[in-house]
């Protein structure tokens, strides 16, 4: 299995990231399948003679924001995000570590300012429900705190493991591109 970089994403992780990992996964295929779903029951009430139900467009929409931001740490850490690949075909390997671990500083820093964005809307947004569920929408802007948190967090340990150990060799060779 490879990443965005080339780098393999089947290498040792700590046994807190691949629960939070798994975690985060579970979160975003039950969003998936909701949303699905819901999607499904859209279409099924177009052809019966009862009135549509308006919350299930509320939650699809709402599932499929959970999704797209549960999941984006996991992008980090599995090195699956979209990147450009210039710099892998740099042969210094210095050049490409200070690239990586500043690609990896910026998404955290990225990261932690939209989780601190998050945490202004959940916090801010608390008195106001959504039209048709009447959910909080302090709920609704939990799932992108957490997952904008998970990427700064992975951000931030991808560029410290980046410095220290160096970047993984491209698939098929088994050295780590170190200076």
């Amino acid at each position: 299995m490879t990443g965005a970089h080339g780098g393999t994403t089947a290498r040792r992780r700590p046994a807190w990231i691949s629960v939070i990992t798994k975690v985060e996964l579970g979160l975003a295929a039950t969003a998936l399948a909701v949303l699905f779903l819901l999607v499904l029951v859209q279409a099924a009430q177009r052809y019966l003679p009862v009135g549509g139900w308006s919350w299930t467009g509320e939650l699809a929409r709402f599932c499929l924001v959970w999704v797209t931001f549960t999941v984006a740490g996991v992008l980090v850490t599995t090195d699956s995000h979209i990147a450009l690949q210039l710099v892998d075909n740099v042969k210094n390997p210095k050049v490409v570590r200070f690239v990586r671990v500043l690609a990896s500083a910026i998404v955290a820093v990225i990261g932690a300012g939209f989780a601190a964005e998050a945490w202004e809307l959940m916090s801010s947004q608390g008195q106001l429900k959504s039209p048709s569920l009447r959910m909080p929408l302090t709920f609704l802007y939990l799932f992108p705190f957490l997952g904008f948190l998970s990427t700064a967090v992975r951000g931030a340990v991808a560029a410290v493991v980046f410095a220290v150990r160096g970047v993984p060799a491209p698939v098929g060779t088994t050295e780590v591109q170190s200076a």
